[in-house]
């Protein structure tokens, strides 16, 4: 991959928006996305558009490039949510204010990337995201399983992060500096919903946006959810890591708790068999359970405290890579 340079004009002392495109074999829509991305928005001084061809093996990136597109290919395809990574690289290295990110499949409509960014140009929210759901007279028609799941998605993070959230999976989102300098992710797979919980946790302002999405696709199947088993144990597995990372402490406490109920259940049991019979038998097995059971639970606890002390170390670091982000930010706005 090349390195970055920037791509916003210097001399200009408004806000600057980045659009990225992460795309993979859309040679038939990448051309009409970029060509639709409004040039002229209320509040922003400059519009780039990035196109991140990841690793197509059609003219994606070729399509791209004569619709007025800049380009940057991965040599091999490494998912949606590396595409992102690099999206974001290419915003703070650039300077960006603001980064918008929409998919390359034509479902979403760049026209609505004004109405996406207001909140955050405003000041109003440090994120903000298409959202299919929020209203119910802009939902689009999709398959009933992938409804479904959006919502059983929407409810989960909605839980974890203590905050209502409607649509959590939509690629359609604009994103400000503090989020940019504060965020950190690791999926590679996909990055949707780890975006919602990463920025929750560490308080920044979330504002979900209503807008008419095409609910199917035109061409092809999606890269991401094509296979929706695949995709929810992906997701999943993302989302776990997440929570983990940054509640250890919550999620091995829950975990110590269940199994250190039934330990004293048990044990419990095994002793008024005891004060009833004057005998451990026929229950020794009760003892061997509760002991074991009680000592999982001890192990958890202890890795949870352990994760705590690992998370507020974790914490720092990212206070340094923060600065680290907008001291690259500052440079550039000065080249």
């Amino acid at each position: 991959m090349e390195a970055p340079v920037s791509l916003l004009r210097p001399e200009t002392h408004g806000l600057r928006l980045l659009v990225c495109i992460p795309a993979l074999d859309e040679e038939r829509t990448v051309a009409d996305v970029v060509r639709g991305v409004p040039r002229t928005i209320p509040g922003i001084a400059t519009v780039d558009v990035l196109v991140i061809d990841d690793g197509s093996s059609d003219a994606t990136g070729v399509r791209a490039a004569e619709a007025g597109a800049r380009v940057l290919r991965h040599p091999a395809t490494r998912g949606v949510g590396a595409a992102f990574h690099t999206a974001l690289s290419e915003g703070i290295a650039a300077g960006a204010d603001l980064v918008v990110s929409i998919d390359a499949d034509g479902q979403l409509d760049p026209a609505d990337i004004p109405a996406l960014v207001a909140p955050v140009a405003e000041g109003r929210a440090d994120f903000s995201s298409a959202s299919r759901f929020a209203d119910p007279a802009l939902a689009p028609e999709m398959p009933a399983i992938k409804r479904l799941g959006n919502r059983a998605l929407a409810r989960l993070i909605s839980h974890l992060a203590g905050q209502t959230f409607h649509d959590v999976s939509c690629g359609l989102r604009c994103y400000g500096r503090r989020a940019l300098d504060q965020l950190h992710l690791f999926g590679r797979f996909t990055y949707t919903q780890e975006v919602f919980l990463n920025l929750a946790f560490k308080q920044l302002r979330i504002v979900e946006v209503p807008l008419r999405v095409r609910g199917v696709r035109e061409h092809g199947e999606s890269r991401v959810a094509g296979n929706l088993w695949r995709y929810a144990a992906r997701a999943a597995r993302i989302i776990f890591r997440c929570y983990r990372d940054h509640h250890p402490l919550r999620f091995f406490g829950a975990t110590a708790a269940a199994l250190a109920l039934p330990g004293v259940a048990l044990g419990g049991f095994l002793a008024l068999h005891y004060a009833a019979t004057g005998a451990f038998t026929p229950h020794k097995w009760a003892g061997f359970a509760s002991a074991v059971l009680l000592g999982l639970a001890l192990l958890n606890l202890h890795i949870g405290v352990v994760g705590d002390m690992l998370t507020r170390h974790r914490l720092y670091l990212e206070e340094l890579l923060q600065r680290d982000r907008e001291r690259a930010r500052s440079e550039s706005r000065t080249r």
